[in-house]
């Protein structure tokens, strides 16, 4: 088998890269390890930026996220019982973000290679990935219980932190950044509607919390509690009490409690691995970078890596110039350590570690104080959740 372009993973980058490559009249080939229904039904984030909806919006993928999305023009911070809402179009310009969990991106990414796009190979386990420095790249992979191989002009590996895409660019070349957070997030789904029409960001003595959404009638929501914590360890009761504690304002505002449905603990590390490209093979999303999910910044910042590398490689085609792609690492890099560091001050700024001082609690209350108070502060907020610009 043989494509211009191999791509390992049927995520969001790897996906939403077949489309873009696919409308430029590009081929490439998409090999994914899981099976569909497990590719649709995994549950990650769900906050677009507005340069992700405006990608997918370009992409012909768009139509059910502007029907059944839900625009949120700011959130809500909560601390010292106190509520203070950031406004984002008012701070960026006009900009937004777009609630549209990525299992239904997914959705409409497959549903439209698989009607219009190139192969799609789900339960094609890849195996690895040989001559990547060279100009003739190869994928090992096996498929349908036999092995096989995809011979590429360009591999992308969208394969996550523990894929075979990475494992490829020798160990001597490379550079890993990466910090581990003695916390993580205790999320539940539960079949209520919202407490509050936008997320909210809280605070408290007691470690985070967040309130967000997956539909009108599905709550998403989230507390910080120790790293190794197991989630069934938590009753259903005890969730809605520590969620309530943590929310709790001067004004009266309550929390809807309904039934949980699913409980899970997300660990919470930054991570980010240079270069992101080596020699024919490219890096995106989770196989390059991770990010805290406080800043919402993992899936955007997928979607920035695959947009550099099509419009890169349609530059190549257009002109026989490689300028762009020579320049993907660095021009990616540039964006990952912004969302980095913005999902690192977000972090920092709204979770308690076990072992904080007095001290570092005033100094966390006079960040949010700040930005509350100062327009600059609270734009600088807003630009970086609303999503920094896809060069």
């Amino acid at each position: 088998m043989r494509t211009t372009v191999g791509i390992i993973g049927a995520g969001p980058a790897g996906l939403l890269l077949a489309r873009l490559l696919h409308n430029a009249g590009i081929d490439s080939v998409v090999l994914e390890s899981r099976d569909r229904a497990y590719v649709e039904h995994r549950q990650r984030a769900g906050i677009l930026e507005q340069g992700t909806v405006d990608v997918l919006r370009a992409a012909g993928a768009g139509e059910r996220m502007d029907r059944e999305g839900l625009r949120h023009d700011g959130i809500e911070l909560r601390f010292d019982r106190r509520r203070h809402r950031v406004d984002f179009p008012a701070l960026t310009g006009g900009r937004s973000v777009m609630v549209y969990a990525q299992t239904e991106v997914c959705k409409d990414l497959i549903a439209l290679q698989l009607k219009e796009g190139g192969p799609l190979l789900f339960e094609a386990e890849a195996l690895a990935v040989e001559g990547a420095g060279g100009d003739a790249p190869r994928v090992r992979f096996r498929h349908e219980g036999r092995e096989d191989v995809l011979e590429c002009s360009y591999v992308v590996g969208c394969d996550g932190s523990w894929g075979v895409a990475r494992k490829a660019i020798p160990a001597e070349l490379t550079r890993v950044f990466e910090r581990t957070y003695p916390f993580g997030w205790l999320g539940i789904l539960a079949d209520v509607p919202p407490s509050h029409d936008e997320l909210v960001y809280a605070r408290h003595d007691r470690g985070f919390a967040l309130l967000s959404m997956r539909s009108p009638v599905v709550s998403r929501l989230y507390l910080q509690v120790p790293e190794g914590t197991d989630a069934e360890a938590w009753a259903d009761e005890e969730i809605w009490d520590e969620l309530e504690r943590r929310f709790e304002t001067g004004d009266g505002w309550r929390l809807e409690r309904g039934p949980i449905t699913q409980k899970s603990v997300t660990p919470m590390r930054s991570h980010v691995h240079e270069p992101m490209r080596y020699g024919r093979l490219f890096l995106a999303g989770d196989a390059a970078h991770i990010v805290p999910p406080t800043g919402a910044k993992g899936l955007n910042l997928a979607v920035g890596d695959v947009v550099t590398f099509a419009r890169a490689l349609t530059y190549e085609q257009e002109t026989g110039s490689a300028e762009l792609l020579d320049a993907y690492s660095e021009t990616c890099l540039r964006r990952v350590w912004q969302a980095e560091r913005f999902s690192y001050e977000m972090t920092t700024l709204l979770h308690r570690p076990a072992d904080a001082t007095p001290f570092e609690d005033r100094i966390q209350l006079a960040r949010l104080a700040r930005i509350a108070g100062a327009r600059a502060a609270e734009q600088d907020l807003a630009e970086g959740y609303t999503g920094f610009p896809l060069e």
